[in-house]
């Protein structure tokens, strides 16, 4: 795998880490509105997301190669303007979540994720692996990863906001 996406990787999850690190329980449970999660909820999404990504690249790791994998444009996962419906399995707990707990379910799921692409085969190319996504169809499985990094930071940048209203 690219150094580039492990650096996404690391880096969002660092940021995040550094958002929820300082937050209290009240505020984490904080729901700004009725239709708006909080920041624990945000959290234990990312963690449920990160948890499909990993099935999916692991299974399409297994998946034959291919050499006709068309690059997309998934930036557009960063525009906060626009609105994505979450699969309700990927919906978060209404039950509160202690920091604790939200930083051991983002290990957890970080720690899988990098247990699978340690496993594969050296000379496995995640560019000639793909799976199928339900927003953007046909994606390699390193757009997965870069994906996987871009959501998170929106999230974050949703995190930042909530943190924002409450000062």
């Amino acid at each position: 795998m690219d150094f580039i996406e492990y650096d996404l990787l690391f880096e969002s999850r660092n940021q995040l880490i550094g958002e929820i690190s300082e937050l209290d329980d009240k505020t984490l449970d904080h729901r700004p509105a009725p239709d708006v999660w909080s920041i624990a909820q945000i959290c234990h999404h990312l963690y449920l997301t990160e948890q499909v990504f990993t099935d999916v690249i692991a299974h399409g790791i297994r998946e034959r190669d291919f050499t006709n994998i068309i690059q997309k444009n998934i930036y557009l996962v960063s525009d906060r303007t626009k609105k994505f419906a979450s699969p309700d399995s990927l919906s978060p707990s209404s039950d509160p979540f202690p920091l604790s707990n939200i930083m051991d379910l983002l290990a957890e799921s970080r720690d899988r994720l990098f247990q699978v692409l340690y496993e594969m085969d050296a000379d496995t190319r995640l560019d000639k692996k793909k799976a199928k996504h339900p927003l953007f169809g046909d994606l390699s499985l390193d757009q997965w990863i870069e994906l996987l990094s871009l959501h998170e930071q929106r999230h974050i940048k949703q995190i930042q906001e909530i943190k924002s209203a409450l000062i």
